[in-house]
């Protein structure tokens, strides 16, 4: 998702009209409407305003839309032994009710894992485009 889809997602999420956040950010309704629609290269100061009047974090607002994937990495993080644990677990399991908990634990570990792949490669995309 682009980041000017991601505010509109944003604002229609918290029940604003664009008539609201042009006021909020003191810009024509026209102007705002252009960010939404992606026809203006919108600078980092301009974002983090957009942010605020979200009441947000810019990098909350980077994040929207993509399945909340910070909460996600941090408990990949945090399950990470448990991962490895289940894994060697499985292979030692008799009981099949037990053996299936622990493929479902599996299962989830491996998502996190993808997940916060995919958050570091966003993170360095964003990185790069703030760099440019």
């Amino acid at each position: 998702m682009k980041v000017h889809e991601k505010i509109r997602s944003m604002r229609l999420s918290k029940g604003l009209s664009q008539e609201d956040m042009a006021d909020k950010l003191y810009m024509s309704v026209n102007g705002y409407a252009n960010i939404e629609r992606g026809e203006t290269d919108v600078p980092v100061s301009r974002l983090e305003k957009i942010a605020a009047a979200f009441e947000i974090e810019l990098l909350e607002l980077f994040s929207f839309g993509e399945k909340n994937v910070f909460y996600l990495v941090a408990a990949a993080a945090n399950n990470y032994n448990s991962f490895n644990n289940c894994e060697n677990n499985l292979q030692s399991t008799d009981s099949s009710h037990e053996k299936n908990e622990l493929e479902h634990e599996l299962e989830k570990a491996r998502l996190l894992l993808q997940q916060k792949d995919k958050e570091i490669a966003y993170l360095k995309e964003i990185n790069n485009l703030m760099k440019n």
